[in-house]
């Protein structure tokens, strides 16, 4: 039984690849592609005894990168709270829009029924001006 001499280097390659890969939310192997040692090791492709035994400094920089990387600047939260403030207001304006919309609806609809109120007013007046004259009573 012939023993295969092992890369070290290449091991803490592939293992630095696989946390690249899934720090970026792009992983090859990895089905859940979580940020954790049990996804570092599946992604990397390498036994979990290789990788905590050799490389126990790789995994210790990976999760200190995963817990940063859920970390929020302060410029950042700034931001979030901005963008929520403006859809409130958005969503606000919005409603302030429809209900100026639905009496805008009504004021159309009045206009419209005063229109046709106007118009036969006018009719009527113009029939009542007709004189009509009786045969002889004319001067």
């Amino acid at each position: 039984m012939t023993r295969r001499k092992r890369d070290r280097d290449a091991e803490r390659e592939a293992i630095r690849a696989a946390a690249s890969r899934l720090l970026d939310g792009i992983p090859f192997r990895s089905t859940a592609g979580k940020l954790t040692g049990t996804d570092l090791i599946a992604e990397c492709g390498l036994r979990r005894d290789i990788v905590y035994g050799d490389h126990k400094d790789l995994v210790d920089e990976f999760k200190a990168r995963a817990k940063t990387q859920n970390f929020t600047p302060q410029v950042a939260q700034h931001m979030a709270d901005e963008n929520a403030a403006l859809r409130e207001a958005l969503a606000k304006t919005k409603d302030e829009l429809a209900a100026e919309r639905e009496r805008v609806r009504a004021l159309v609809r009045a206009t419209a029924e005063l229109s046709l109120e106007l118009d036969q007013a006018r009719e009527e007046l113009a029939a009542a001006q007709r004189v009509t004259w009786l045969p002889g009573a004319r001067g």
